[in-house]
């Protein structure tokens, strides 16, 4: 099978890939006609693809998340790889192919990820962070096993969010080495909740959203962490105004840090500043290493990535 990595410009090419994103679109001509605007994954990445003069029967046919065999050339598109399919077909049992095979996940096994989140959980030494911690981890249970950080920008793939915590975690607990007027348990618990409300916030399937719950849309996983770190305090017996509660309030409430990224309020504690750039740092040398390791061997810049303001990344050759 052709992976996608290993596309490039002019390439024809067979194969089976996974439907990622699926939406019937309309030409701009008279009559208007209806095509799809795809796109396809496998394990190694994605591209954007278009299938014109869409049938009726077609529509009645393929889906998001389908398995398929596609047939396509490869072009080149405001200077991106996209694929002009010519043919494509529902995948068969006969083709011996598995959903699996097409999903994209964490370098790390889930269960070793989410392993070290509880570690971390249970090294916190205040007694009352810990408590709201794990009452708002209980919430999303065994959903941080495979549940994506985000739909597109970072850590989009199977046990993403896991991953994003434990590797933000390793960088704070260099940080309050580094910097010992950290407090160490407010930083761990700030990473561990800053998420948290994600899997309740995306609807996804083997690591692939495909939708926002309505929650999500009207809330946004920032404000629905904060009313869990309410709701865990209420059902712990602790004291709203407590310095603890408002202290983890404010991290989650923060993290993005600018009214126009989704905070309400900016980083006012040296615990919220810290988590903010180490959300962000891994955040973005996520976006690059995603480029970088989709990117085919032939090219040597990457498409441009909206998290760094839509600059393209150049892999060097030393």
């Amino acid at each position: 099978m052709t992976l996608i990595k290993s596309l490039v410009n002019q390439d024809e090419f067979v194969g089976f890939y996974l439907l990622k994103e699926l939406e019937v679109k309309q030409t701009n001509g008279t009559p208007p006609k209806d095509y799809f605007d795809i796109v396809m994954c496998d394990s190694s990445g994605q591209l954007s693809a278009k299938y014109w003069d869409v049938s009726a029967a077609d529509k009645e046919t393929f889906f998001p998340m389908g398995l398929v065999k596609i047939r396509g050339i490869v072009q080149t598109y405001r200077e991106r790889l996209q694929v002009k399919i010519t043919r494509i077909r529902k995948a068969t049992e006969n083709d011996g192919v598995s959903l699996t095979d097409f999903i994209r996940s964490a370098p790390i096994r889930p269960v070793d990820l989410v392993y070290t989140i509880k570690q971390v959980m249970a090294s916190i030494q205040d007694d009352g962070i810990k408590t709201l911690v794990s009452y708002c981890v209980n919430k999303v249970d065994e959903k941080l096993m495979h549940y994506p950080a985000a739909k597109t920008h970072h850590h989009a793939y199977y046990a993403g969010l896991a991953y994003h915590m434990v590797r933000m975690l390793e960088i704070a607990d260099f940080v309050c080495k580094q910097r010992p007027f950290l407090n160490a348990d407010l930083l761990k618990a700030g990473i561990i909740l800053h998420d948290i409300a994600k899997p309740e916030e995306m609807i996804a399937q083997l690591g692939i959203v495909t939708d926002y719950s309505v929650q999500g849309k009207l809330l946004g996983h920032i404000s629905m962490a904060s009313n869990w770190i309410t709701e865990a305090a209420i059902h712990s017996g602790i004291d709203l105004q407590s310095e603890r509660v408002i202290a983890l309030q404010h991290l989650v409430l923060s993290h993005h840090n600018l009214g126009e990224w989704g905070s309400p309020v900016q980083p006012q504690t040296a615990e919220a500043v810290a988590l903010h750039h180490i959300d962000a740092l891994d955040a973005k040398l996520q976006m690059v290493e995603d480029a970088l390791d989709s990117l085919p061997e032939s090219e040597a810049w990457t498409p441009m990535i909206r998290g760094l303001e839509n600059k393209p990344i150049y892999r060097t050759k030393l």
